[in-house]
């Protein structure tokens, strides 16, 4: 399986929803939300608008012309806001491409560009539940904060 890592196209950010979406964390035995929930605010900072920003980057991972996963970056008010120069990580893969180390993949890219233009921190809100702690601790990833539900991590870059 060949896959090519690759800037996300000026047309390609409407598929933003579709990741976004992919990206919310389902506990096992719970019945995924509607796509309707795409339509809060607190959800909108990640797509609405993308690349109308300065901060915003996003990278897609593409198997025989299919993207299967995405990462992109933007500087918000979210979940994971640290502050205003630190940007907020969001990741997500299509469920059966999932496993497979392209997520590494794609955080890696993400996390080389954003040392490239000397970004100095960069953080992401993650579910403590959600299998994809692993991988952000193994990337580097630090608990900044905590709630009930969530750890916000930073990584220095």
């Amino acid at each position: 399986m060949s896959i090519l890592i690759r800037v996300m196209r000026e047309g390609e950010y409407p598929l933003l929803e579709t990741f976004l979406y992919e990206a919310i964390f389902i506990p096992e035995g719970t019945e995924p939300p509607s796509r309707m929930i795409l339509e809060q605010p607190e959800l909108q900072l990640y797509i609405k608008n993308f690349g109308m920003e300065k901060d915003d980057k996003a990278f897609v991972a593409e198997i025989n012309k299919k993207i299967v996963g995405a990462v992109w970056v933007r500087i918000m008010n979210d979940y994971g806001h640290i502050d205003d120069n630190t940007p907020t990580f969001a990741i997500s893969l299509l469920k059966e491409y999932r496993g497979l180390g392209i997520g590494k993949t794609l955080m890696q890219t993400m996390l080389n560009e954003l040392k490239k233009c000397d970004y100095k921190q960069v953080s992401l809100a993650v579910q403590k539940e959600n299998f994809a702690l692993k991988l952000y601790k193994n990337l580097g990833f630090e608990v900044f904060d905590e709630n009930e539900e969530e750890y916000i991590m930073i990584l220095h870059l």
